[in-house]
């Protein structure tokens, strides 16, 4: 793992342990191949041979974005811990620290290298591998530059399509706290809009609906993507709400039939809900990640705990089902300890 700053953002690394030298940073700029073992390890000029032989397949490298603001350090630590105990593949993170988040959506634009990549806020928890939720750009059709959820499941209960003041997707609106995007298709497309007969491209196309819908918006980067896209719907993979769930989808009862089946795939503690008493589900999760460590007996009893925790929510509407918050997760576990240590 290595940091690297970089203008209004700073990102770092993370590979898993057999796909990587001591410091691979170093193994990789050295032209000769002779740093010493202490550095590089003892097999760092045949593991440098065989991964860059012609018959070598680059390794696929997962790119996940957060923007960090106020006071939100620990909620992002911990949702990153959550990215890394479960993932497979190389994740490189992209955190940006912006004031305003509509600004670091246009600031995404500056990974020009970065072929696509998953945005998360940071009060999310992923109780499945990133590799996951990664393997749907697969999925998208030829038109579809982006993925998320529908902000509601249940329209009777739904905040767009009852008191917005601006235009949406669909029926309920979607929720970008966890946003899915084909960053080599969105620099390429010219977006639809209602502030001029002629499209516009994703970096000039922000502010000017800022401008336009600033006294209408309450959610920010949200609705601006909400009115994007409702102009652009052809160009939206919905995803189910399994890998965005939030607290609107059991408060008054349970509405997301695809967790009921599977689980939650990603927790959303939107509303501040890790950190009060409102939803002692959520958070319980939230605290059983936060304090879990990195070494494998701590994740393998982080599980009987946790479910005494949520034992102790069922007088809530979300703690009455509080098992689909932990049976995706139990899977995940186990997955992670059926795969050889050096794998993990």
């Amino acid at each position: 793992m290595y940091w690297s700053a970089h203008s209004s953002f700073f990102f770092f690394i993370y590979q898993p342990p057999t796909l990587r030298c001591k410091d691979f940073s170093l193994c990789y700029w050295n032209p000769y191949w002779m740093l010493p073992s202490d550095v590089c390890g003892m097999n760092c000029f045949w593991e440098a041979a065989f991964r860059y032989g012609p018959k070598v397949q680059p390794i696929e490298r997962m790119h996940l974005a957060v923007v960090a603001c106020g006071e939100r350090l620990e909620e992002t630590i911990t949702m990153l811990k959550s990215a890394i105990i479960f993932s497979i593949k190389p994740l490189q993170f992209h955190i940006f620290a912006e004031d305003q988040l509509h600004d670091s959506f246009k600031g995404i634009l500056i990974l020009k290298e970065v072929d696509s990549l998953l945005y998360v806020d940071t009060d999310i928890l992923f109780l499945r591998p990133v590799d996951d939720i990664w393997s749907l750009l697969k999925k998208f059709n030829s038109t579809q530059i982006a993925a998320m959820a529908p902000e509601h499941e249940e329209p009777r209960i739904g905040w767009y399509n009852r008191f917005a003041r601006h235009p949406y997707y669909g029926k309920t609106g979607v929720n970008s706290g966890v946003m899915l995007m084909n960053m080599t298709r969105i620099r390429r497309k010219y977006f639809k809009n209602d502030m001029t007969t002629e499209r516009m491209r994703w970096g000039d196309i922000l502010m000017p609906l800022l401008k336009k819908y600033k006294l209408n918006i309450t959610w920010g980067d949200q609705d601006l993507l909400n009115i994007i896209f409702f102009h652009n719907p052809e160009s939206l993979f919905v995803f189910p709400c399994q890998w965005n769930y939030r607290p609107d989808h059991c408060i008054y009862g349970s509405n997301c039939q695809e967790a009921e089946e599977e689980g939650i795939f990603i927790l959303h503690g939107n509303r501040g809900v890790y950190h009060d008493d409102k939803q002692p589900a959520f958070r319980a999760i939230y605290e059983a990640l936060r304090n879990c460590s990195f070494e494998d007996d701590h994740i393998r009893s982080l599980l009987k705990p946790l479910e005494l925790e949520l034992q102790k929510t069922v007088h809530t509407y979300c703690g009455k089902i509080y098992k689909i918050f932990i049976k995706r997760l139990t899977k995940s576990i186990q997955d992670r300890y059926d795969r050889p240590p050096k794998e993990r």
